[in-house]
């Protein structure tokens, strides 16, 4: 089984995306991007939704005071904390250009605060922010609150603070305990600090708290994943994202303070996540949709289980929101009819709200055809299967698909019969691959470069 594993690995570590959205970015408009079309697909999806089934938020706080040089996202590097201030203040401007075009009091079911640093930011501005956003608004009975924070900069006060503004949820950035990974990385916090944010949560009250760790990472061996693993179970969050790192200097100056003569070669990468997927289970964990491993007890769990499970720009999530509303530089929303990205830099981001103007700089207006394929990319995501019944393209599309998904079955990876598509637990670790298969925009129009991280 290891050698075939092996040799299927090999075979499918091509570039492909995450599918975090369908259609992918790289495939969204800039130069053609219609901000007013962006506002009325909100209006509609919020009119048809709110009373419903609530919105969500994501707040990207994007400051950071060190660089972790892994790291993907988009952030400020800065000591300064007075840039904490203006920032929030934007923020809440922005959110009222929202409310302007909601023109009704919006249900608030799902917040996550995001980064960057979360907090980075002072207990008093974190407060100050949330406040805002909460002001005049209904919060849904099954609201979920949720924030990423660094265990190095964690206070028992800004755990309390969240707590008592609704929050639920915390994430940990761990991505490795070994120190000579750390160091590679740029990113320094001990196993006793993670242990002391996890064990304050939980006596705070907190239901659910999630590890992020990483494969894949410079320097990183076995021995060390292992020991890594080893000491996480220890403290037992209830939720681990275990995933693949992206190694994009292309698009992350940062990621070249390492070289690839540093990385886990292609071999090497496989046995990692192989190990570490294989220890969490040992461990009792249950793998989730992609790279993503829950306690039986756990929301997501119950949710897969449920058929209720979604994902978008947050994650995975055991609620479904269809209007996303994403607040702050680079930020994204969601309105299931359309995508919108605000400006990457704090400057840009600042003086578009001073100016009164939504943020916004690119995006993509989805078709039906669009809508469709959506679907069925988030029902692999998600639940790992596709009825045929789903598929509204034209029958020379759908003989496209089929002929792109028959040596992923002949593979194990799905199983294909009259009525749909299941995934097989080995396809498990192929989602990004399988759902390719689907995304029509991409084989219509394959990158000359490379756009996206490999499978594995």
């Amino acid at each position: 089984m290891e050698n075939r594993l092996k040799k299927i690995a090999d075979k499918y570590n091509v570039a492909v995306p995450r599918y975090t959205s369908y259609p992918t970015m790289p495939y969204w408009e800039s130069n053609t991007f219609n901000p007013a079309s962006w506002k009325e697909s909100v209006k509609f999806s919020f009119n048809e939704s709110n009373d419903a089934s609530g919105i969500s938020l994501y707040i990207h706080l994007p400051f950071c005071e060190n660089l972790c040089t892994y790291c993907g996202c988009n952030t400020r590097i800065t000591k300064n904390h007075r840039v904490e201030e203006p920032y929030i203040a934007a923020v809440l401007k922005e959110w009222q250009l929202y409310r302007k075009i909601f023109e009704e009091t919006p249900v608030i079911r799902e917040i996550h605060l995001g980064g960057g640093t979360p907090t980075f930011f002072s207990v008093h501005n974190l407060h100050k922010l949330i406040d805002g956003l909460l002001k005049d608004v209904h919060i849904h009975e099954n609201a979920d609150f949720s924030f990423e924070a660094h265990p190095a900069n964690t206070t028992v006060d800004h755990l309390q603070t969240l707590f008592d503004l609704g929050f639920r949820r915390l994430s940990l950035g761990i991505q490795d305990f070994d120190p000579q990974v750390q160091l590679m990385i740029n990113r320094r916090q001990s196993f006793e600090q993670a242990q002391t944010v996890t064990l304050q949560a939980r006596r705070i009250g907190y239901t659910s708290i999630n590890y992020d760790l990483i494969y894949g990472l410079p320097q990183q061996t076995i021995a060390g994943l292992r020991k890594t693993m080893s000491i996480t179970a220890e403290l037992k969050p209830d939720r681990i994202a275990f995933y693949s790192y992206a190694h994009v200097p292309w698009i992350k100056p940062g990621q070249r303070k390492f070289t690839e003569d540093d990385l886990p070669d292609p071999e090497l990468k496989g046995r990692l996540q192989e190990t570490g997927r294989d220890l969490l289970m040992s461990y009792g964990y249950q793998e989730i949709g992609m790279d993503h491993f829950s306690l039986p007890g756990d929301e997501l769990f119950l949710a897969e289980k449920q058929g209720t499970l979604h994902r978008n720009f947050m994650g995975y999530t055991p609620q479904h929101t269809q209007l996303l509303i994403g607040l702050g530089v680079s930020a994204i929303g969601d309105s299931w009819y359309g995508f919108a990205q605000n400006v990457k830099t704090v400057e840009e981001y600042l003086e578009l709200i001073r100016s009164g103007d939504l943020p916004v700089v690119k995006g993509h207006r989805l078709s039906e055809t669009d809508q469709s394929i959506r679907r069925q990319i988030l029902n692999i995501m998600c639940s790992g299967y596709i009825s045929w019944k789903q598929f509204h393209g034209a029958n020379e599309e759908f003989s496209k698909v089929l002929t792109r998904l028959h040596p992923l079955a002949k593979d194990g990876l799905v199983i294909l019969d009259a009525c749909g598509l299941t995934v097989t637990p080995l396809g498990k670790r192929f989602l990004r691959n399988i759902c390719m298969c689907f995304d029509a925009l991409l084989w219509a129009d394959k990158p000359s470069t490379r756009l996206f991280s490999m499978a594995i």
